[in-house]
């Protein structure tokens, strides 16, 4: 099976590291391209999203503005141009029908590399070969991974309004997102009190013993991991837990960072409340030998919302007969897991995201399989071309 150019572009996308906040390199590769193959400089801007990141980060959203040749309502294609750091190093490899990385310690970066070089062929292929399309914004978003930080802090005005909006991630060509769940943050500071764990522990109140009671309620109270309540369901996760610097000393301070999901916002707001509550009793239960005792404190922070789209909505409709006249059936499906297609949505641009080959994801088993990517690459010609 000869290698196609939208393999060989892939591969060298795959080969440029580019964890979230690093992504210059790789968007530089993006304008080089496009800028050879004739869009104007004036069509390419960066927007400042990386200048509201969390971490910094060395550039922001890439938006490139096309004006159609033919008439017909804006469409943007997007991707987002990071990877996790497990990527770094990956040295991607074709064996048959797949992408994998030759290095067994890392990921291959397919999430989304693949996605990436979908919109950037597809412009190309536009280009190259003068074909009719409608008016087109392409979006190549950075910080995705680390909490769709890029599609958050979007310049939206920067879009030129599109009315269709089609987004690429990973799995199955054939699939179309066509909602995803919400989620908030929580950063926990519990605070005790410290003495000498030899001489007066009983002086002390321990940071970590209160937090482990708080935990464990939450854990037997259903609170903690999958969460369902009666019809209600969503998760819950403590993910980093950070405290002490001796054996000798009651731990007086311990921080945790947690998450919460759900599609229905009031329920991530019942297992906040659960999770506060849990900490407020342990912390009234410990107490030093002198009657003191700990406090805890909370910053809940949504990271993003969750949508549904409806299977009439144009962008839907539109991606669903792309997939058809590529040959496949149309599988609608709802993520738990976030999206640059949440704060899309919530921008006001209600858009599908759709898959592009990538399997086994963050993992270094992760694969990339290419006829799914080549179905890709057409229905996103077909997106980018019909009227």
């Amino acid at each position: 099976m000869p290698a196609s150019d939208a393999w060989k572009l892939l591969l060298e996308l795959l080969e440029i590291p580019g964890r979230s906040g690093e992504e210059a390199r790789v968007a530089d590769f993006v304008v080089q391209r496009l800028l050879r193959a004739g869009v104007p400089d004036s069509a390419i801007a960066f927007d400042d999203a990386h200048r509201k990141s969390p971490i910094g980060g060395e550039v922001g959203n890439l938006i490139v503005r096309l004006p159609g040749t033919v008439r017909g309502p804006r469409r943007l294609l997007m991707a987002h141009l990071d990877t996790v750091p497990l990527c770094i190093g990956a040295r991607p490899v074709r064996k048959g029908t797949r992408i994998v990385s030759a290095d067994p310690a890392t990921a291959l970066g397919g999430d989304d590399r693949a996605g990436a070089t979908v919109v950037l062929h597809t412009a190309l292929k536009i280009l190259q070969q003068q074909l009719p399309h409608p008016p087109l914004t392409l979006l190549w978003s950075v910080q995705e991974e680390i909490g769709l930080v890029g599609a958050r802090h979007l310049a939206s005005r920067k879009l030129g309004n599109p009315k269709l909006c089609f987004n690429w991630d990973g799995g199955a060509a054939n699939v179309l997102t066509v909602g995803a769940t919400g989620a908030d943050n929580l950063d926990i500071a519990v605070h005790g009190r410290a003495s000498h764990a030899g001489a007066h522990p009983e002086r002390g109140v321990s940071a970590v013993a209160l937090a482990a009671l708080a935990i464990a309620e939450l854990q037997e109270a259903g609170w903690h991991g999958l969460v369902t309540k009666g019809r209600r369901s969503g998760t819950s996760n403590i993910g980093v837990v950070r405290g002490g610097e001796a054996t000798n000393v009651v731990t007086d301070r311990v921080d945790l960072r947690a998450e919460i999901r759900s599609h229905e916002p009031a329920f991530r707001q019942r297992i906040g409340e659960a999770y506060v509550a849990a900490f407020a009793r342990a912390a009234r239960q410990l107490r030093s030998s002198t009657g003191e005792v700990g406090s805890v404190e909370f910053d809940i922070e949504a990271r993003y919302e969750a949508f549904l789209l409806d299977r009439r909505d144009p962008s839907v409709a539109a991606a669903s007969a792309a997939i058809a006249a590529a040959g496949l059936a149309p599988e609608l499906k709802v993520s738990n897991g976030g999206l640059d297609a949440n704060w899309l949505t919530a921008h006001g641009f209600p858009t599908v995201t759709l898959g592009c080959g990538q399997d086994g994801i963050h993992t270094t088993a992760e694969t990339l399989h290419l006829d799914h990517f080549d179905d890709a690459c057409r229905i996103a010609l077909e997106l980018a071309t019909a009227v």
